[in-house]
Parts: structure tokens; sequence; C-alpha cells
């Protein structure tokens, strides 16, 4: 069995989704990816949710990938005597250190770094981005604002400050343990929450040690002046569409999504577009038109993966959701328009042999009209660099680790399988023609072209392509 799509789905494990027997019904209706939110996951749910899915893996002989997405800091306000004050525009409002319940004039504020780091004339968004205050004044432990949107606010709601560069470091303390959970038990991919700078991403992988690919999530406007330098040194990049929106204007998410998207598509790195793309399915199910047309744009921009959350966390259609994501990315891939808009967005190579061999098999495989590109890789990059390129037509990446071909399940186009190491390249050549012809993407009489590098086993050594012809049973290529 595999997907008749080159975009993949990620979907998260929660309440409504939780079990070995469901985590199996969703793959079968079309999940590559099942992410693990920390922020409501303690360490022993994550080892029964990881075994559930190993569990699964090994029914399905597929490899599915896991990913461990890290709460990240979240500041919060303190206490209302009465637990809610209702704030109009005009009031003035204060923030301060005092841990005393507020009420309508102040209220406790227990993260010191805002206090270091806000400025008279910035904002701060409570509730989502429902309210919005502006500081007046600043000091060390008091801040004047003045509202401009009022409203209800009640006790421990959220805060945002998008104007704010904040002196606080990506990972809080719960996200040192449950990123080395995580990474212990084998998951693929540890998603880095409210990511600022390059630095950020570099302490995740300092811990990590390569254990699992490091996925930087973009929510803050701090990090968009940054990120090619973000993109430099993580391993994918999520479009976290939900705290961007409550801290950029809404109007200006579409472009800054499409610039993430084709940023990471410039460096080959996997991109992920999350946050409410069929929102209404949470309790609907069907999704609305617009939900359907969001989740065919990201597919038309070339997103590696799309993303579901509550719909499949909590909401009351799980399966219905992954079924409706599937069948909107097939329609949209299987537009006439599709290919033409794919390759438009297309990004120059990297002076590489690698790079140059990439291209060249995207080339060779269309002028030829092969049913599939075959590569070989080790660490995945060889399967990386030629979905980059977005060929027409499916990619199987034989690989002989199982970490990755788990981690490659993020990946555009890529089909990844384990198998053993081959010994020869004729070795090399008879299976790639026998899997192409088993996994039903070739036919006897039908060219493949294979990528590999020789000498066989050694990294980065991408420096070949073959045209073979499969023969009865896919032999004799």
């Amino acid at each position: 069995m595999h997907r008749n799509r080159k975009v993949k789905i990620l979907a998260t494990l929660g309440p409504a989704s939780g079990t070995a027997e469901m985590i199996e019904k969703l793959y079968v209706a079309g999940v590559d990816v099942f992410r693990i939110n920390m922020s409501h996951t303690s360490h022993p749910m994550l080892r029964e949710l990881h075994g559930y899915i190993r569990q699964v893996e090994k029914k399905v002989n597929r490899p599915i990938g896991i990913l461990a997405d890290l709460q990240g800091p979240k500041i919060r306000i303190g206490t209302f005597a009465n637990k809610q004050v209702v704030l109009k525009a005009g009031d003035i409002f204060i923030f301060d250190t005092n841990p005393a319940p507020g009420d309508e004039k102040r209220v406790y504020l227990p993260h010191p770094e805002i206090f270091a780091g806000a400025k008279i004339g910035e904002n701060l968004l409570l509730n989502d981005g429902r309210m919005r205050v502006q500081i007046l004044k600043a000091a060390a432990e008091r801040l004047e604002t003045t509202v401009i949107y009022g409203g209800t606010l009640s006790d421990r709601k959220g805060v945002n400050l998008p104007d704010t560069m904040l002196p606080i470091p990506a990972l809080t303390e719960k996200d040192r343990a449950d990123l080395e959970a995580a990474a212990s038990l084998g998951v693929d991919w540890i998603a880095l929450s409210f990511v600022q700078r390059a630095e950020d991403v570099a302490e995740a992988q300092r811990l990590v040690k390569g254990r699992a690919g490091v996925m930087a999530k973009i929510e803050k406007p701090s990090a968009l002046p940054v990120l090619d330098e973000i993109l430099k040194i993580s391993d994918g990049i999520m479009v976290a569409r939900g705290d961007l929106g409550v801290e950029l204007p809404l109007e200006t998410v579409p472009a800054k999504q499409k610039a993430i998207t084709r940023a990471a598509r410039r460096f080959g790195k996997p991109v992920v577009v999350a946050t409410q793309m069929l929102e209404s399915m949470i309790v609907e199910p069907v999704p609305t038109r617009a939900e359907v047309s969001d989740v065919a744009t990201a597919v038309y921009e070339g997103a590696d993966a799309v993303m579901l959350s509550a719909e499949s966390a909590s909401g009351a259609w799980p399966v219905k959701a992954v079924e409706t994501m599937d069948r909107i990315a097939q329609s949209a891939e299987g537009d006439s328009y599709y290919q033409g808009i794919v390759h438009a967005q297309r990004t120059e190579t990297d002076n590489t042999t690698a790079g140059a061999i990439a291209v060249a098999a995207r080339t060779i495989a269309e002028t030829l009209n092969v049913p599939a590109i075959v590569c070989y890789t080790g660490a995945g990059k060889t399967g990386n660099r030629i979905a980059k390129e977005r060929p027409s037509m499916p990619i199987l990446a034989l690989t002989p680790i199982e970490a990755t071909a788990r981690r490659m399940t993020l990946t555009w186009g890529l089909h990844p399988i384990v198998v053993p190491d081959a010994k020869s390249l004729d070795d090399m050549m008879m299976q790639a023609g026998e899997i192409a012809y088993k996994e039903e993407f070739a036919k006897p009489g039908e060219k493949i072209l294979i990528s590999a590098g020789v000498p066989i086993g050694s990294p980065g050594t991408t420096n070949l392509l073959r045209v073979a012809t499969l023969g009865p049973g896919g032999k004799g290529v």
C-alpha cells in the first residue's frame, strides 16, 4: 500500500485518537506522521502513544513518523479577585510583579523577562489576540498600558508580545525534560516552539545529538527577519499559523505563509503548514469551502506536509478529517495546473555534485516520462535533494536505516522503504527494479531512473544515475 499523493499528512493525537485501534484507522485513512503535543502529554502517555504507533507500524510494515511538539515558554497573567474583569478602550491598566489577585486596574504578570524587554509604544495582546493594550510607561516592575481593544479578561489568560524580542530561551526546563524523553524513546522529529533566533535551534540540536530531526516552528514575527539563518541549521520548518496569526495582522499571514514555504523549498528543508486547516471538522462531518481552499493552497505551494490539530486530537470526526484532507490533496495534485504552478516556484540548485545529480534526475525522468525515480540514501539527504526538485513522478527512497526511513515520511513525494544493504552495484540495481515492481510503481517493460552513489556505503557520494528497464517480476534491469 502506498499513498497516491506527494504531500504528506500529519495528525495530532489526543483524547479522540490516542488508542492503537484509532491510530491504525488514521494511518489507513492517510496519516504519514503522528504529532504528539507535549503541552498535554505526560512522559508515561508519551511512551504509551509511541508504543501504539510502533505497534501499528509493525503491523502495516511501513515506516511511520512521530513528531514530539514541545510546549515552549507560555506567558500568562495571574488571577483576579473576581475571576475576571471587563476592560474598555481608553482604560489605563497596569501589569506588575505583585502576586496579589488583580482587579480592573491591575494584574500580576509573573514574567520578569517582559519587564526587562518591553518598551514604550509596544503592544501586548491578551486572550489569543482578542484584546490589545499599548505600553505608556515601562519600569523594572511595572508596565502602564492603555487599552486599545477591550473585552473580558479572566484568570491566567495568555499574553503575546508581537513587537518585543524577549530575552528568554525557546526551551524551558519542561521542554528540556520532554525533549530528552522523546529523543530517548526514538521519536523522529522534535518541534521547537516560539523560535525567535537561530541560536534557539542550535541549542535544541545540541540536546538532540542527532537522535531526531529538529523542526523550527515559525510563530513569532521576530523569527521572520532571520528566517534564512534558522533554516540553515534546522532540519525542517513549521508554519504555525495560530500564534503567528495572533501576533501579526491577519491579512498578512497568507503572504508570510508563502514566503516561509518558498524559503524552506529553497533550502531543501521539509515545510509543514499547520493550524486550523479543517477547523470546522472538530464538530462537523464536512469542512467549509474556505477550509478546502486553504488546504489546497498549501498543496499548490508545494508544502511538504499539511497538519491536523484539534480536528484529529479531540474532534468528533478524526478519521473523516484525515480522509477529507487526503481527498483534497489528491484532487489538487491531479489538477492540470498543479505541475505548472509547482514548477514555476522551483528554485536554483546549489553548486554541488549532489545538487546537480538531483536536477539531472528530475530532468531525465520527466524527459523519458518514467513512472518512478528510485534513490538510495543513507541519512536521507539524497531523497530530500531530489524531492526539492518536485519531479512529476513519485520517488522511492530506499535506505537500510530504519530511523532515516521514518524521518523521510515527512518529505514531499518520498515513499521511504527499508531495504537490506546492497552488496554491489548490480545488487543495488536489481533491488531497485524488484521494489519498484513489488510496490506497483512500475511494470515490466517500463523504465525507471535509479540514483545511487559509488563506492557503495560511503555517505555523501551520490554520483550515479542509471536508466533501467524492468524485466519480468522487476528482474533484469
